[in-house]
């Protein structure tokens, strides 16, 4: 825990603290933007793909890219970027955006109940290899990358990681007592006929939480693996600070404090990947908390 504290310190030592308030700010400016206006329901009540699909990758490059104008506003860098930069910028834009957009849609029987249980079970990993085949071709062709996107190097330690899972305890157990939460968790719930999660087996919420887990891979590889090691070949250390925000909005639509409560556990997992350069503890601490969070659901509804 030591390490990980002082990789926290140093961070906030060496960063630029007018760029840290101001770019604090322009997230908590979108947090309140998204749900004042319910911009991810106007969003989400467009049935046509392409429109959808532009309005996320609009909502990303914002997150994203104003937060790396507005640094590099503060700092003044001598090199501007290169191209490579910006088409691996809207590369990374375009590619969550579709993965946040695209729905699989395959007819396993004619039960609507079974087909739908099924869609969810093929949706997350169908997702994840769509993702990692893209990071590889990027990978090969584009970016000389050596940590394997974070996943290359082993964790020495493991106990940080479940220390901060055992700090998460309490607090999830709180956040569970609020009616937004509950609206949401458990995600079990997407697949129960009616939402009775009576009707649901346990060899079917077990593969249920397995599939939802691989989503956590997903989201470790491309946020942590390949936007702050992939960019910070660019940006160096702030590049955390640009993906934090960029991964506060994809939480858009869950409950508030959830998502206020991303852009610092962003913050904290970007610092924590670009000192160890792996994305395996971040990928513990992230799934553990997913799954106390369907836990809390479950034994609080």
């Amino acid at each position: 825990m030591k390490n990980i504290l002082q990789y926290i310190r140093n961070y906030l030592l060496h960063s630029d603290k007018k760029n840290l308030f101001l770019s604090s700010f322009f997230c908590a400016l979108l947090i309140f933007l998204n749900y004042y206006f319910q911009l991810n329901r106007m969003i989400g009540k467009n049935s046509f793909f392409p429109v959808k699909l532009l309005a996320w990758v609009l909502v990303f490059t914002v997150a994203f890219g104003i937060p790396v104008w507005l640094q590099r506003q503060i700092s003044r860098p001598a090199l501007p970027l290169p191209a490579s930069f910006y088409g691996l910028f809207l590369f990374a834009v375009s590619l969550f955006a579709l993965k946040y957009t695209l729905h699989v849609h395959f007819v396993f029987s004619a039960d609507p109940y079974i087909n739908q249980f099924w869609n969810k079970i093929v949706h997350w990993p169908v997702l994840l290899a769509i993702v990692t085949l893209s990071l590889l071709f990027i990978r090969k062709w584009f970016i000389k990358e050596a940590t394997g996107w974070g996943t290359l190097k082993k964790i020495p330690d493991w106990r940080p990681y479940l220390l901060m899972l055992l700090i998460m305890v309490p607090l999830i157990s709180l956040a569970a007592t609020q009616p937004d939460f509950q609206a949401v968790y458990p995600k079990l719930k997407m697949v129960a006929p009616h939402g009775d999660l009576s009707e649901i087996s346990g060899w079917q919420a077990i593969l249920f939480e397995l599939s939802y887990g691989s989503d956590f891979l997903t989201i470790e590889l491309f946020f942590r693996g390949f936007l702050i090691l992939g960019f910070a070949q660019w940006l160096g250390k702030d590049a955390i600070l640009p993906v934090a925000i960029f991964y506060c909005s994809i939480h858009f639509g869950k409950p508030l404090g959830e998502c206020i409560s991303s852009y610092f556990g962003g913050l904290l997992l970007g610092i924590v990947v670009y000192n160890t350069r792996s994305i395996w503890g971040g990928l513990l601490v992230h799934l553990g908390i997913a799954w106390m969070m369907e836990a809390a659901g479950l034994l609080l509804r």
